[in-house]
């Protein structure tokens, strides 16, 4: 790659990590449509991305470790709860299928736009053992859509914590970026790879690197801002990709 290729790689991969560690997920919506721009086929693409992926999650949690935002306890849960289903890869983004998927994300938009009041402030509920294991299931479900698509599930994890154990937005976006970015990605990244999907790994450097620091800039952002600016970001991240992907540009 040329140096402008190499700087646009990089400026998208910041900013798009950026957005995502801030609001909780999206990292795919600037980065994948990217690499296929600069001229990855689809599936190489949609690998190296998820490689990428895993420095977001790393830069949020050094970030969010240094603030003590980190909720240990939830992070691992969700980890745990979410790991088996990553392991399930599906290549099954068809023309259907991605229009499905961008009514489903517009639909957690605009659940989120009409409830005003929620995420910002914290309402537990459902943390009892038939909750926790409920959740559980619909983690791992989650975790599933997450190797095989190019953005959004994070944004799922998030609204599926603040929705159903009452956390508010700040809460949420910790442990999603550490569960979703460094652990979900990285088995989702290690499957592909074994399974003999191809990754361009003389991009990968300059996408470790934008991801890294998108990560830590978007969970220094989340720790400063209010729950009311993260909940907007995670409603304009849901518009951008549910339209994307049900248009198919």
């Amino acid at each position: 790659m040329d140096t402008i290729n190499t700087l646009g790689l990089f400026v998208g991969s910041l900013l798009s990590n950026t957005l995502a560690s801030l609001s909780g997920g999206g990292a795919g919506l600037i980065q994948f449509p990217l690499l296929i721009f600069l001229g990855l086929p689809f599936a190489i693409a949609l690998a190296t991305h998820k490689v990428a992926s895993v420095a977001l999650g790393l830069g949020a949690a050094i970030k969010h470790l240094r603030s003590g935002t980190l909720e240990w306890q939830l992070a691992l849960y969700v980890i745990l709860a979410g790991s088996l289903g990553a392991k399930v890869i599906l290549f099954v983004p068809g023309r259907a299928a991605e229009a499905m998927l961008g009514l489903l994300i517009l639909g957690l938009g605009l659940y989120s736009l009409t409830k005003q009041q929620l995420g910002q402030h914290a309402a537990p509920c459902h943390r009892d053992r038939y909750g926790y294991l409920l959740g559980a299931l619909c983690l791992s479900s989650i975790g599933i859509l997450n190797g095989s698509l190019t953005a959004g599930t994070g944004l799922f994890v998030t609204l599926f914590l603040v929705r159903w154990f009452g956390f508010d937005y700040k809460q949420a976006v910790a442990p999603t970026l550490v569960s979703v970015g460094l652990f979900w990605n990285g088995i989702g990244a290690a499957t592909m790879y074994l399974s003999g999907a191809e990754i361009y790994w003389p991009w990968i450097p300059v996408l470790l690197l934008g991801s890294l620091l998108g990560g830590y800039l978007g969970a220094h952002l989340a720790t400063k801002k209010s729950n009311a600016l993260i909940k907007r970001c995670f409603e304009i991240l849901t518009f951008i990709i549910g339209i994307k992907l049900l248009l198919g540009l």
